[in-house]
């Protein structure tokens, strides 16, 4: 089954609001980064084990990790989990980066390391989610 395929398939799956605010961020960075690679991750490790929340992600990068490997992975993504939604920008190197930009001007959700965490879209300013995830998506580009 298609990336796509999988993230809608999981939007239907979630209660309502947080199924259309997903869906509303989805357009959002499609909107942000046309035609790039679509994942989704289904939070399983290789033993089918559940380890993390469903995450749709966006974009490509090679992570590198401190023991030398590397292994490609998405540059953006999103997560609905039991206390709202998280946006992620993958591969920021300055860790205070979003919370000293975005975080004053965002409304109710923290802004750390690499994620922006909130109850629901009517809790933050809209515009300034959507220019930190196109900064990140930037700022990250391979």
């Amino acid at each position: 089954m298609q990336a796509a395929d999988k993230i809608y398939r999981y939007f239907d799956s979630l209660p309502d609001p947080k199924s259309s605010n997903m869906r509303y961020l989805h357009a959002a960075v499609l909107e942000l980064a046309p035609g790039c690679r679509l994942w989704f991750v289904d939070g399983k490790d290789e033993s089918g084990k559940v380890v993390s929340d469903p995450s749709i992600g966006y974009g490509e990068r090679n992570m590198k990790y401190a023991d030398g490997r590397s292994r490609e992975f998405h540059q953006a993504g999103i997560s609905a989990n039991s206390s709202g939604i998280t946006v992620y920008i993958m591969g920021l190197d300055d860790r205070k980066y979003l919370s000293g930009k975005y975080a004053a001007s965002i409304g109710k959700a923290s802004a750390t390391g690499y994620r922006i965490k909130f109850k629901s879209l009517k809790d933050v300013d809209l515009e300034v989610l959507k220019d930190a995830a196109r900064d990140g998506i930037e700022r990250t580009r391979a």
